[in-house]
């Protein structure tokens, strides 16, 4: 979530008709040094058991080339507009560097072989590309407004989630050139997102306007709207996919807790309580248990995916603010930014148990787990299929 203040002040600074339009001659871009987008080989989805759609992501099926990536957690500092880097064996920070203004998310490109910081504050916005095998980062390139980062099925586009403008922009992911914009004037903070199993459709939070929208992924245009009604001033977060592709979760932080929607997001069609600060949503390597972070209650639900019903719930020790993350290649550990408490948090994903709590900046948010298993990514800290 962007800080409510940046928004308010773009309000005020720009009026609507200010304001990008879609479609828009893009300016020009610094060309990203990073590789051309090709998915490198890898293994298949297992084929015993149950459909998993992050079959390929389970503990074990790591890349050949991605595995000889360097094992770091990168946190994104909004605050200081840093980037902390540590070491998951020392749970030390072993570098920091410039993010761009506001960083908010360590983001896989659609081949997994570069990371980017995603930076958001207006006027401005960049992608800064790190070299996963050194974690060494690149040239910071001006890209507007990238608070959050998806690439469409086979990589062509890479899609820049616009918040204060209320677009999804398409991007050329090699050059950084933009090459369409949709605007959607009814989805105040339009924030996380998730594919569908086949891959044809999005479904959208709007963290402002308490509501979810549905895109069709080769157009980028609106298929319909979903009002949200648990509660009137609902703010709808993370949004995920099960992994047996039956429904998309998307965590709710006024609502404390997670709606569940059909696997075509035609209609809500349940609501699970979890906790104070529903945000950000990830499965465990073999598909079977939910965790979702509680950012205002400091606490972790594991919901099992087959009944769909929270089985435990973790308890920081002395409180935190768990906020965005993921998990661990070998699936043991659940490390998630501490966005209000400068801390980061590394659970054991059996137990619960808080291995480290690690000093940072004040302001950590879309932390990124590398490497990771997986064939492809689809963005954010780790859509991975």
């Amino acid at each position: 979530m962007r800080r409510l203040t940046t928004l308010f002040a773009l309000a005020a600074a720009l009026p609507l008709a200010a304001l990008p339009a879609a479609c828009s001659k893009p300016a020009d871009r610094a060309p990203n040094t990073a590789v051309a987008v090709s998915v490198a080989p890898s293994p298949s989805p297992s084929p015993s058991g149950p459909f998993n759609v992050y079959a390929a992501a389970e503990a074990g099926r790591i890349r050949p080339d991605v595995a000889q990536d360097k094992a770091l957690i990168y946190v994104p500092d909004t605050l200081s507009d840093d980037v902390y880097v540590i070491d998951p064996a020392t749970y030390k920070i072993v570098d920091h560097f410039a993010g761009g203004g506001e960083p908010q998310h360590i983001v896989p490109s659609y081949d997994m072989r570069t990371l980017y910081v995603t930076a958001s504050r207006v006027p401005g916005g960049s992608v800064r590309p790190i070299d996963p095998r050194t974690g060494k980062p690149g040239k910071i390139i001006p890209v507007e407004d990238v608070y959050n980062l998806y690439f469409t099925p086979g990589g062509k586009y890479a899609w820049v989630v616009a918040e204060a403008y209320q677009r999804l922009d398409f991007y050329d992911p090699t050059t950084w050139k933009r090459v369409k914009s949709v605007h959607f004037p009814a989805c105040a903070g339009i924030n996380h997102m998730d594919f569908s199993a086949d891959e044809k459709i999005a479904l959208v939070s709007c963290e402002f306007a308490n509501r979810m929208m549905v895109i069709d992924v080769a157009t980028g245009n609106l298929i319909r709207e979903i009002p949200l009604d648990v509660v009137a001033d609902g703010m709808p977060q993370d949004t995920r996919l099960l992994p047996d592709g039956s429904a998309f979760f998307t965590a709710d932080m006024h609502a404390n807790g997670v709606y569940v929607f059909d696997n075509q997001a035609h209609k809500r069609t349940g609501f699970i309580p979890t906790g104070a600060g529903a945000h950000g949503i990830y499965f465990s390597r073999d598909g079977k248990r939910v965790f979702v972070s509680n950012r205002d209650e400091g606490t972790i639900s594991v919901i099992d995916v087959a009944t769909r019903k929270p089985v435990t719930k973790w308890v920081i020790p002395g409180g935190g603010s768990p906020d965005m993350g993921g998990v661990s290649a070998d699936g043991k550990t659940l490390w998630l930014a501490g966005r209000y408490n400068g801390e980061v948090y590394a659970f054991d994903t059996t137990t619960g148990h808080l291995k480290a709590r690690i000093p940072v900046g004040d302001g950590p948010h879309g932390l990124l787990v590398w490497p990771q298993p997986g064939r492809y990514s689809l963005g954010h800290t780790s859509n991975i299929r």
